[in-house]
């Protein structure tokens, strides 16, 4: 019997030069992304169907091109919550704020990880781009009124992400998601790691490193 995902990748194969989601042995490629830059040819298994139901396969592929693991197509919306962690807000010298401060990035602002390339408009050259290593939590259906102890009875699962953004552009304006939701401002990636096998999202290391310098490195829990 078919068994469902629980580390999938989209990707573009050697094979057919396709686009397709696969199945990597996260005990084989602790890191694709580094693994794929690297030169070294990763394998993963086909999986038939959608990130809502597919099915593990015994067909293998290699990747050529790694994407985000969603489609720009099949993501409504992007939202984002500021200085939702305490090592952020310590490292802006900002105090942590009584109510969440909700921004959103559009679809366009979705891209692949390395080596899609982050786009700065012309009008926001100007030194201060940003970036924030982000989990970033990807849900399988919508709802409201949700209680906080069915809260992740809604979540596919969860993948790295980096919200870019626009800092002197940001402090210009009312409101941050027009600086953080120009286009390119989200890469994803480059694995989507199911619920099922992510048990301690609430205690996970995030590192951001620039040109090989860790710039980022704190943890999810509330502290």
């Amino acid at each position: 019997m078919a068994s469902e995902w629980t580390h999938a990748v989209r990707f573009i194969a050697e094979e057919d030069g396709e686009a397709h989601l696969g199945q990597v042995d996260p005990t084989k490629w602790q890191d694709v992304g580094l693994a794929v830059s690297r030169g070294q040819r990763v394998d993963v298994n086909l999986i038939s169907g959608s990130l809502f139901n597919g099915q593990i396969t015994d067909t293998v592929l290699h990747i050529a091109l790694l994407l985000s693991p969603i489609a720009p197509e099949e993501v409504p919306i992007i939202r984002g919550i500021g200085l939702n962690y305490y090592g952020h807000a310590k490292e802006a010298d900002l105090p942590i704020p009584d109510e969440p401060m909700l921004f959103i990035k559009p679809r366009t602002a979705l891209i692949g990880p390395s080596p899609s390339l982050i786009k700065i408009p012309p009008f926001v050259q100007d030194g201060t781009s940003d970036y924030e290593a982000e989990l970033a939590v990807v849900l399988s259906e919508s709802g409201r009124d949700i209680p906080e102890a069915s809260a992740l009875d809604y979540v596919l699962g969860y993948v790295c992400s980096n919200d870019v953004s626009s800092r002197r552009q940001q402090f210009k304006d009312s409101q941050v998601s027009f600086s953080k939701g120009l286009d390119s401002s989200c890469p994803l990636g480059p694995v989507l790691v199911s619920k099922r096998a992510m048990t301690n999202p609430d205690s996970l290391r995030v590192r951001a490193l620039y040109n090989g310098e860790v710039v980022q490195d704190f943890n999810t829990r509330y502290e």
